[in-house]
């Protein structure tokens, strides 16, 4: 790799000693730095097991050790000579200091495993587990099983009802429906041989669709007394901490969503990395709570209205619910995979992203950004892929490219890794946006979830339109499939082909941990550097319908009976209404796009309008509607509106409760109304008297 090393010093405003075979004779300048007590970043994350290995054996190494990969990254490449600007960029990020710690889920696990399957196939594959796991079958047909089966493990039978938990709580429901007592049987065979249907198989499960009722199996097996067909049906349940399925997943309708629960596998009957990772799975496991939820922002139900559904839509692990008692969400921890779709899509904010944090994540993508631009880049592109697949896609492109076979890594694509590539959105991208970057890329693996691909996508849809509304041209954000270095490579060659309108002067806002105060942030420095000038800007950037979270509403003041059933059902005090008059008044710069205030009218006069007000009333409150208000016929006091008296009065003018006085009494405001009847009331007594 060309590495320059005063370049890279200059730009990270430190002196850069360049130490090439770390690993082997220049392993004492490591030990000499981690023994320093400051931090320590190593460039080379192929050989990260032999330097932690050598900081253990190290005394007095009191340093914390951090990796970046810079080599397939940047340094193997056609580019690589000038990689200096990505290359201070990463070593930068690496320097920033690890998340802050969050709260964990734990999983316990004491390795009792249910495999289900066909019997044959599941002894097989208990038996490269059985030493280390307390293995328990389901049998589903005895598959090409011949002869007397010993009886190694507990088999179960019947018909599977329910299958639901995680890691260490799983719980199976069956009914056990078939004739033959599995703990009964003593696996002879006579049974099997007895029957003149061959409606018994070597599972000892009978097939009572074949079966003709001749009885024999029961006749041969007296001794054991294991057969009898006038058995009911029980349920049954047991729990198990793991699951391992041999059924095809189409066959079977057991977790179907595509992020399966931790503890759950398929196996294919080659791939042997699942069963290792079956082996490992014993003890008392952590993971992040990956999310924080604040209820009071939650757009999915108001005043037991639902709303904004787009976090239950968009998760693939099935976590998410509607609580509709406590009119909220519902999240499950143990079932959450931490890929973060949920918070992306979530317009309000009341879903975030906790581990690393919005905050954490803006300032890694600013560190990024500002070294690169410092050290000289231009154009920078940002690349965020996965951890896993997206990571593995990326290093087998570099090796690629330092053995000819691809051209790498472009010096001015930055890739960065994340958890999950469904764990940013529109406020982030934009943010970067503003921070310098010319594009951002989602490279998706085929790991991610269908519906992942279709929220990422909305989101993107959304910042293009803002951003071309304001006059920057080109592609700024996009999508990349791709599952193969060769495609990776092509696709990456064709970035900056066409040169992206990026803001003159960068940002220097940083990200707040609240989604819409970073929206806003961004939004404002992108207004503000808009290369359209005020004049030639429209008023309003009209967005797309599906996943904008700006925009305003409208209101038919015909149909509108300023009921204000909208404002209570509002989350984002977007709608308000007005104590001293009949008002419905709105802050356009508030709004949310969830829906709520126009599910909940009881008129169906609002309607949404998907769009990006530019003049300054969009956080200014401005009416809506308005109407003269109703007068008291008692008190003269103003307590509602004559439309909605009227409207009213002529409802109910013919039903039989409401004549007379008491339809003379709608007119009236509260306290007159109590008055009123309490004086009719006393009246009633006198004249009985």
């Amino acid at each position: 790799m060309p590495l320059n090393a005063k370049a890279l010093g200059e730009a990270l405003h430190e002196d850069l000693t360049l130490h090439s075979t770390l690993c082997r004779r220049d392993a004492g300048a490591f030990q000499k730095a981690i023994q320093s007590g400051q931090e320590v970043v190593v460039a080379c994350t192929q050989e990260q097991r032999l330097f932690a290995d050598l900081g253990q054996q190290t005394e007095g190494a009191v340093s914390p050790i951090r990796f970046v990969n810079i080599r397939e990254t940047g340094g193997w490449s056609r580019d690589a000579a000038k990689a200096s600007p990505k290359i201070a960029a990463l070593l930068a990020a690496a320097h920033l200091p690890e998340p802050e710690p969050v709260p964990t889920v734990t999983y316990k696990s004491t390795g009792r495993l249910l495999i289900i399957g066909p019997l044959d196939q599941a002894e097989q594959a208990a038996a490269l587990v059985s030493d280390v796991l307390d293995v328990t079958l389901f049998t589903q047909g005895p598959g090409n099983a011949g002869g007397a089966q010993a009886r190694r493990h507990p088999v179960l039978g019947g018909c599977i009802t329910g299958l639901t938990g995680w890691l260490g709580a799983f719980e199976l429901q069956w009914s056990a429906d078939n004739p033959i007592d599995l703990d009964l049987c003593t696996r002879c065979n006579a049974c099997v041989a007895a029957c003149p249907e061959n409606a018994i198989g070597l599972d000892y499960q009978i097939d009572l669709a074949t079966c003709q009722s001749h009885r024999a199996c029961v006749k041969v097996c007296q001794v054991a007394g294991a057969i009898d067909f006038t058995r009911d049906a029980t349920a049954q349940t047991e729990r198990f901490d793991l699951v391992l399925d041999l059924r095809s997943p189409t066959a079977t309708p057991t977790f179907l969503q595509h992020a399966l629960p931790q503890g759950y596998l398929r196996w294919d009957g080659r791939d042997l990395g699942t069963l290792l990772k079956l082996r490992e799975l014993v003890g008392e496991f952590e993971k992040p709570k990956f999310f924080a939820y604040k209820q009071k922002l939650c757009a999915h139900s108001r005043n037991a209205t639902v709303g904004c559904n787009a976090c239950v839509d968009i998760c693939s692990a099935e976590a998410i619910s509607s609580d509709k008692g406590r009119q909220q969400i519902k999240v499950n921890p143990n079932l959450c995979v931490g890929c973060g779709a949920c918070t992306t899509v979530c317009p309000t904010g009341a879903l975030t992203y906790a581990y690393p944090s919005a905050m954490e994540q803006g300032t890694k993508l600013k560190t990024l950004l500002s070294t690169y631009t410092a050290a000289g880049g231009k154009d920078a592109v940002l690349l965020l892929h996965s951890q896993e697949r997206g990571q593995a896609l990326v290093e087998e492109l570099g090796r690629a490219a330092q053995l000819k076979l691809a051209h790498g890594v472009p010096a001015h694509v930055i890739p960065v890794g994340l958890w999950h590539t469904a764990s940013t959105g529109v406020d982030l991208w934009l943010s970067a946006i503003a921070y310098g970057a010319s594009q951002i890329v989602v490279l998706t693996t085929q790991e991610e979830a269908p519906q992942y691909l279709d929220g990422l996508q909305a989101q993107m849809d959304v910042a293009q339109a803002i951003l071309r509304g304001l006059g920057y041209t080109g592609t700024h954000v996009q999508l990349l499939r791709a599952t193969h270095p060769t495609e990776l490579d092509a696709a990456l060659q064709g970035l900056g082909q066409t040169r992206q309108k990026t803001p003159a002067v960068a940002a220097r806002f940083a990200v707040a941990q609240e989604k819409r105060s970073t929206l806003e942030m961004a939004l404002d420095h992108l207004i503000e550097q808009a290369p359209t000038p005020v004049a030639e800007r429209p008023a309003a950037i009209g967005l797309p319908a599906v996943g904008s979270p700006l925009g305003t509403i409208e209101v038919n003041k015909d149909r509108c009976t300023l009921c204000l059933s909208c404002v209570s059902a509002c989350p984002a005090s977007a709608l308000q209404d007005n104590p001293q008059l009949p008002q419905l008044r709105f802050i356009e710069k508030n709004c949310v796009q969830c829906g709520l205030c126009a599910t909940t009218c009881p008129e169906d006069a609002i309607t949404l309008q998907p769009r990006l007000l530019l003049a300054p009333e969009r956080a200014q409150l401005r009416v809506l509607n308005e109407a003269k208000p109703w007068a008291c016929v008692r008190c003269s006091k103003p307590f509602g509106t004559v439309k909605a008296i009227e409207a009213m009065l002529g409802k109910l003018s013919g039903h039989a409760m409401f004549q007379g006085d008491a339809l003379e009494r709608l007119k009236m405001c509260s306290d007159c109304r109590v008055i009123d009847l309490y004086s009719a009331q006393n009246e009633t007594k006198v004249t009985d008297l």
